[in-house]
């Protein structure tokens, strides 16, 4: 564990130096603004890099905490992203016995499977057991207007901000020959190159984005900023290569696919909201909206390196 220690300080530490540098840009550009101070851009940018301080520190402190220190801030961010999901999604006082399930039965019990390493169970208990029961419980109440849009919202928010980002955790459990004690790294890896495969696609899309891929859906994703922002973010997974179990080759492999899933992920998401007239999920985060803004890429990528590692990798 030392050495997934050191290796981790030093990607922190890489981290860190980007951001310093992110933070005197933005000042910098702060300071040079006219009288009028700086604009709604820069003000954006600004509070994009002081929210991505604040995240950072928080998923640090958890991964130096260990194991639980991982499951528990997932199960928080789970938490709080079922909240934002279920407070715009259709919902009636009928549902509240089966809402309340799923916030405080379904989602712990699914991290503690994750907690105990049961994968034979976290793996279907929510698309199969959570999915069965909580039509059931809604129906014992017997209101049936919107019955079928109100619960397939609650099993598809549960499918999304619970089922899948708990695979983030899960990460820890895969067993390597070779990498026993770093699986915290394989988190890492996965975070940072989706994560940084999004700003890149925001960058590359600013700078030569011409043509959009779903106007009606996200108008700021380009073709240019997609292609832009996946090589780049292969290139970073490639060169993040040391901290994982794969050679440069299959890191880049990887990569490439985790940052298409978080793409559509992203596409996906953005459907909702505009189905439900909204911009953004939440305002928990500033410059960054809610949890799920923040984590739908995450949370459509993690599954994906999760079964690809524990299959191509995993001993177990």
């Amino acid at each position: 564990m030392t050495d997934a220690r050191s290796d981790f300080m030093i990607l922190l530490g890489g981290i860190g130096a980007i951001l310093i540098v992110a933070s005197l840009i933005g000042q910098t550009l702060a300071l040079r603004a006219g009288p009028e101070g700086p604009g709604k851009g820069i003000q954006n940018l600004n509070a994009r890099i002081a929210a991505w301080w604040a995240m950072v520190a928080l998923l640090a402190v958890a991964f130096l905490a260990g194991r639980t220190g991982v499951i528990i801030l997932f199960a928080f961010c789970s938490f709080a992203a079922l909240r934002e999901f279920v407070t715009l999604t259709a919902r009636r006082s009928a549902d509240h016995w089966a809402i309340a399930t799923a916030f405080f039965a379904i989602l712990p019990a699914q991290y503690y499977l994750i907690w105990i390493d049961w994968y034979g169970l976290y793996s279907v208990f929510i698309p199969v057991y959570a999915f069965l029961l909580l039509p059931v419980i809604a129906v014992l109440e017997g209101d049936t207007q919107k019955f079928l849009v109100r619960i397939s919202g609650l099993q598809w928010a549960l499918m999304i901000t619970v089922y899948c980002a708990s695979y983030v955790p899960a990460l820890l459990s895969l067993e390597v020959d070779g990498y026993e004690g770093r699986a915290i790294l394989l988190i890492a890896f996965l975070v940072v190159v989706v994560q940084l495969s999004d700003v890149f696609q925001y960058t590359w899309g600013k700078l030569i984005g011409r043509h959009r891929i779903a106007p009606s859906l996200s108008p700021s994703k380009t073709w240019e900023g997609l292609i832009g922002g996946v090589v780049s973010a292969t290139a970073v997974g490639a060169a993040l290569w040391w901290i994982t179990p794969f050679t440069p080759l299959q890191a880049a492999v990887l990569a490439f696919a985790i940052t298409i899933a978080g793409f559509f992920g992203g596409l996906v998401m953005s459907a909702i909201k505009r189905d439900r007239g909204v911009k953004d999920w939440g305002h928990l985060i500033a410059g960054h909206g809610g949890f799920i803004d923040r984590l739908d890429s995450v949370m459509f990528s993690a599954p994906l390196f999760f079964h690809l590692t524990r299959y191509f990798w995993s001993t177990v």
